[in-house]
């Protein structure tokens, strides 16, 4: 337990810091908080209910009313050497009222159901698809007729390399590899067009 002089020796240096932080001296301030975050911090643990703690963690209500307190430093009248912590506190419970009616009113966040997303493609999506179709049916009409008909018969009509053998007279393997030329200039095409 401190003395009544230990008291008083920190009213007084709490006095002196509170002076120098209302002409402005931040390193004042800092000091002055430093001195009362640690009990603040103690003091605050627990009076957050955990169930809104998914909201804001201690550590940021306290830093939040810290925060809205400091501008009006200019005005607080140091009364004792605890009247500092006692303001703070008082600003830490008021946030953590606030806390309270805020989660009251909105209530308590969901995670969203991956039921609820939207199957549909989204509008770049679908602007990036319209965009590499008409190059695409652009890179098509400028490829000669057997690359063409290779490609929309494999890719638009999905014929396996049997099926596109038999369509061009060649083998399995053959017609693969005349798919995979024009393709290739399939891709120059769409590259350069």
């Amino acid at each position: 337990m401190s003395s009544p002089s230990s008291g008083s020796a920190a009213a007084d240096a709490s006095r002196r810091l509170l002076a120098r932080a209302r002409l402005g001296e931040s390193s004042a301030l800092g000091e002055l908080l430093n001195r009362h975050l640690p009990r603040l911090r103690r003091w605050t643990h627990g009076r957050l209910p955990r169930w809104a703690r998914t909201m804001a963690d201690t550590s940021d209500l306290i830093q939040d009313a810290v925060l809205h307190t400091l501008p009006k430093v200019s005005t607080f009248e140091l009364r004792g050497h605890r009247a500092l912590a006692a303001y703070l506190r008082e600003a830490v419970r008021n946030r953590v009222y606030d806390e309270h009616r805020r989660v009251a009113r909105r209530g308590m966040p969901e995670a969203l159901s991956e039921g609820l997303a939207d199957p549909a493609r989204s509008p770049l999506d679908q602007a990036i698809t319209s965009e590499m179709e008409s190059r695409y049916r652009a890179a098509l009409t400028r490829l000669n007729p057997a690359d063409r008909d290779l490609i929309v018969a494999h890719v638009e009509l999905d014929y396996t390399h049997e099926q596109l053998g038999c369509m061009t007279g060649r083998s399995p393997n053959a017609a693969r590899m005349a798919l995979k030329r024009a393709v290739r200039r399939l891709t120059e095409q769409m590259r350069d067009g």
